[in-house]
């Protein structure tokens, strides 16, 4: 038994190969092209629709869209997936249009060209007259037909073995098993690639190909991937960032200083290389130590920073805080190029924070983000967020006050307090002021309306359950006018059906209550389940890239300084925030759920809960909460004392506690109440532990 190799000399084959190894490099990266675009809910969000531009928007604008492009598709890699569906497509082609060799089994019936049904008889008799026709001695070639001696020959031979085939008891056996009359017989691999490609002294170009593929290309594109995931931490920043940022940290560290550690980022390193950590560093302190805007302490810190990229890192940092003009246009775009590096440093910082679970450096981290998003110095005032707003007319609205006044305070007052205080010579003009007021009207601030926890299904809370912290609000942009009355039913949190496992688990969103019926079941809104909603990108002139806004949710313990629940991280809403037009807020109740495992102990628990944006100054929510647990035994005393603490109002005890103003409990009547049993537990969908929640939004 022997092996033959055969080249696709048809050429049906090597087509198949081709498709196959393109579309395994091609479907991956298409695929992930496609994921990536889709990642990105900020590539479709909308904007705070306002005509502000300030004097640098251009070189803002401008890296913008070159950051963009840096974190989009490359074009080559584009320009590499369209060529790889094209082979793919002319492959499809060759192979639709291409016939495949047709490979004919050795049968003896048709070599005899009888039928299988044929007696013994007919075979001797079909046999008989062949092998006289074509004997080599008697038969002449046909030169019509190009038949030669040694075609004749093998059709005999062909003739002589299928007779013996289908009488001689050993041929038919092997005909039987191995499908030829001679036995095993070798078998034939063919090779996907036309014969010419390893032909003709091509063999050595094919080799070369392969090398260059299997052996350098893959192993390059493998080890690039690979130190490419170790050489940077989960938060996309570079390990020794990481590490110098650990090292930066302090339990007391406040905004100042989390801008003056991001400093330490290699990543400025690789900003400026060479002469470029020098060049302007002079002009640019100059005008960072002549601002007012730099707290001294942070001037210090400045000085004593040693020369080098971290020194003109930070220095470009603080004028871009302050918002200082440098006079340069090479060293205005880098102050602008410092804010989204510090920011992505920032989530590095974040984590590190977080690890040791310090309120303070965790806030400071946080604030530190809403500051380089807006471009404002650590303790400057909220009001800078506005457009056109510079120091003087904050002057105009703060006064000598040393409590800074918020944007929603502002947009509180009345009209003409406001228009008072800001229009006049030099401050705003009219069209400014107008400008200004119709920007605020559409910042997203969210005003937490209630807090409490509950564990879903259950009226109390016992130790070491599930309990999840729900948090109710609604975006009321400052200034906002008949921003209409909260409602009970909103601030009402309806438990799942229990057979609703993909509510239950979060996998699905639960409808809107709208009301309750006669027998105190929810009222769901009919409309189809809605789409997560996003709020506008965050509103931020001076930042050289677009940014979604997050808001974070987590409980402290104020007396420890302790982080209690870690932060949970909300990107998306379940209601509309705006309108249509984009600018009219809706006002719906948005809802918050955050779950964590209850203290092993039964008692009260105090936490302070933190709402912070981090995108906006001012814009965040403080509040104390209470965590009930109550003793797993307590609790179950508890609920069998509500079952029956209500009698029934025809009742005896039932018409006294009526009397007293006392609840008493409906009488159910007989085919009702087996109906009731019939359906399970949905009566109980509209328990609350509204014991304890904390109401912050102030009726209307």
């Amino acid at each position: 038994m022997s092996t033959d190799y055969a080249y696709d000399e048809e050429g049906h084959l090597w087509p198949v190969f081709v498709f196959t190894l393109t579309s395994i490099i091609t479907v991956p990266i298409t695929y992930s092209l496609i994921r990536s675009s889709r990642n990105d809910p900020a590539a479709a969000l909308k904007r705070i629709q306002t005509d502000y531009k300030h004097d640098q928007s251009p070189v803002v604008d401008t890296l913008r869209k070159s950051e963009k492009r840096k974190d989009g598709s490359k074009p080559w890699l584009i320009a590499l997936v369209v060529a790889g569906w094209a082979v793919m497509g002319y492959m499809i082609y060759l192979i639709k249009t291409t016939a495949a060799p047709v490979q004919n089994l050795w049968n003896p019936y048709d070599i005899l060209g009888i039928a299988e049904s044929a007696t013994e008889k007919q075979i001797k008799k079909t046999y008989k007259m062949l092998s006289l026709k074509f004997h080599p001695d008697k038969a002449r070639p046909d030169v019509s037909k190009n038949e030669t001696i040694d075609d004749l020959n093998r059709r005999y031979v062909e003739i002589s073995k299928a007779y013996q085939a289908l009488t001689d008891e050993e041929v038919r056996n092997n005909f039987i098993q191995f499908g030829n009359p001679d036995g095993k017989q070798g078998f034939s691999i063919n090779i996907a690639l036309p014969k010419a490609i390893v032909s003709d002294g091509n063999g050595k170009y094919i080799v070369l190909i392969y090398f260059a593929l299997f052996g350098v290309l893959l192993p390059y594109l493998v080890g690039s991937w690979w130190y490419g995931t170790l050489r940077r931490s989960k938060e996309g920043v570079l390990m020794e960032s990481a590490n110098r940022l650990f090292k930066e940290y302090q339990d007391d560290i406040d905004e100042g200083g989390v801008v003056a550690a991001l400093s330490s980022g290699q990543e400025f390193e690789d900003l400026f290389k060479g002469d470029k950590a020098d060049a302007g560093l002079s002009k640019i302190e100059s005008k960072v130590m002549a601002s007012d805007e730099l707290p001294p302490k942070e001037k210090k810190k400045l000085e004593d920073v040693e020369s080098g990229p971290r020194r003109k890192a930070l220095a470009l940092l603080w004028a871009y805080l302050g918002r200082i003009e440098l006079g340069d246009a090479t060293l205005e775009k880098a102050k602008f190029q410092v804010a989204p590096i510090a920011h992505a440093l920032n989530k590095s910082f974040n984590a590190i924070a977080l690890a040791y679970m310090n309120t303070a450096p965790l806030l400071a981290s946080y604030f530190a983000s809403q500051r380089l998003i807006q471009a404002i110095p650590p303790k400057a005032s909220p009001l800078y967020q506005l457009p056109h707003f510079n120091s003087a007319v904050v002057r105009a609205v703060e006064g000598d006050s040393r409590v800074h006044t918020t944007v929603q305070a502002f947009m509180d007052q009345p009209d003409a307090k406001r228009r008072s205080l800001v229009v006049g010579k030099g401050l705003l003009t009219d069209a400014q002021y107008k400008e200004t007021i119709a920007y605020a009207k559409q910042l997203p601030y969210l005003r937490v309306a209630k807090a409490f926890f509950k564990v879903t299904g259950e009226k109390f809370i016992i130790p070491s359950s599930l309990v999840t912290l729900v948090v109710k609000g609604r975006f009321v942009p400052p200034g906002s006018e008949k921003v209409p009355d909260v409602t009970p039913i909103d601030l009402e949190d309806i438990d799942p059906a229990e057979d609703d496992l993909d509510a239950i688990l979060g996998r699905k969103k639960t409808k809107k209550v709208v009301g309750k019926d006669e027998k105190g079941k929810p009222i769901y809104e009919e409309s189809a389940e809605s789409e997560d909603v996003y709020p506008p990108l965050a509103s931020s002139p001076y930042f050289a890239r677009d940014h979604s806004p997050r808001w974070h949710v987590f409980l402290t313990d104020s007396k420890q300084g302790r982080v209690a629940v870690p932060p949970f991280t909300f990107v998306s809403f379940d209601r509309p925030i705006y309108e249509s037009d984009g600018k009219t807020p809706t006002f719906a109740m948005q809802t918050m759920k955050a779950q964590f495992q209850a203290p092993p102990q039964a008692g009260h628990y105090t936490f302070v809960m933190h709402v912070v944006c981090d995108s906006y100054v001012g814009f965040d929510t403080k509040m104390e909460v209470t965590l009930v647990v109550e003793d797993a035994s307590r609790a179950a005393e508890m609920k069998v004392e509500e079952e029956i603490s209500e009698p029934e109002e025809d009742s005896i005890a039932g018409i006294m506690s009526a009397a007293k103003g006392a609840p008493t409990k409906q009488k159910v009547a007989k085919d009702e109440e087996d109906s009731d049993e019939e359906s399970g537990t949905d009566d109980d969908e509209d328990d609350d532990t509204s014991d304890t929640n904390t109401d912050t939004e102030p009726e209307n």
